[in-house]
């Protein structure tokens, strides 16, 4: 048994200054959300794909993804990341793994990604994370209140990985008590799990603004990564 990945997609491109959905913008030729999906789509492992999509934007959604195999579902997201990744989790039966991964985030490597699956057979919860560059520092009120030691500071990312019962609880109790995380380990996190970390790529961009799309093009181009 592999795994099941679910992408939250109802990212808008307001940061962009567009008016459309983010993931529907091409980089070279390809759109986004194609181009993140497609590494999972060529995963052995990978079992099935489903999309958590705005609800005006199933269609497109559909329209977008129509030639993907693995794409087993496209369901309409709720009011939050959160409620959306949630809907998805309701219809999940067979499956033993759990993978979350951001629409926005279409240079994680297959090789980390079936390196973080086999991660999360052995210790359950597992997240993509990379060590911060820059000095951290805690800042209330525009006052410096403290410094963060660099090494013990990680920049998280996605995948995160996690079995299904896991995940599943940890939505569970977060729903019953009308907590929003900032991501899906800090519910697992929250409800008494410990996550592991597996050391991550700094290509593993989030694309949010016009900068991101300069980069993500250069990318592209180091890479030689084809159209989908």
């Amino acid at each position: 048994m592999g795994f099941t990945v679910i992408i939250p997609a109802a990212g808008q491109g307001k940061r962009m200054g567009k008016d459309i959905n983010k993931l529907f913008l091409k980089i070279k030729g390809e759109t986004i959300i194609r181009r993140t999906v497609s590494v999972f789509e060529n995963m052995k492992s990978c079992e099935q794909i489903f999309i958590a999509a705005h609800p005006e934007e199933v269609n497109i959604m559909e329209k977008h993804l129509k030639d993907f195999q693995k794409v087993a579902g496209i369901i309409p997201g709720g009011k939050e990341r959160q409620h959306s990744i949630y809907e998805v989790l309701k219809v999940l039966v067979n499956t033993e793994v759990v993978i979350v991964h951001d629409g926005a985030r279409p240079f994680v490597t297959e090789e980390k990604v079936e390196q973080l699956y086999e991660d999360t057979l052995e210790h359950g919860a597992v997240i993509l994370a990379v060590q911060a560059k820059d000095t951290i520092k805690k800042v209330i009120n525009g006052i410096v209140e403290e410094t963060y030691q660099r090494e013990t500071v990680w920049q998280v990312q996605t995948p995160q990985s996690f079995k299904r019962e896991i995940i599943l609880k940890a939505y569970q109790l977060a729903d019953s008590e009308s907590f929003v995380g900032t991501d899906d380990a800090s519910l697992v996190e929250r409800a008494g799990f410990k996550v592991h970390v597996l050391s991550g790529d700094y290509d593993n961009i989030k694309i949010t603004t016009t900068e991101d799309l300069v980069i993500a093009e250069s990318i592209i181009e180091r890479r030689g990564i084809h159209d989908v």
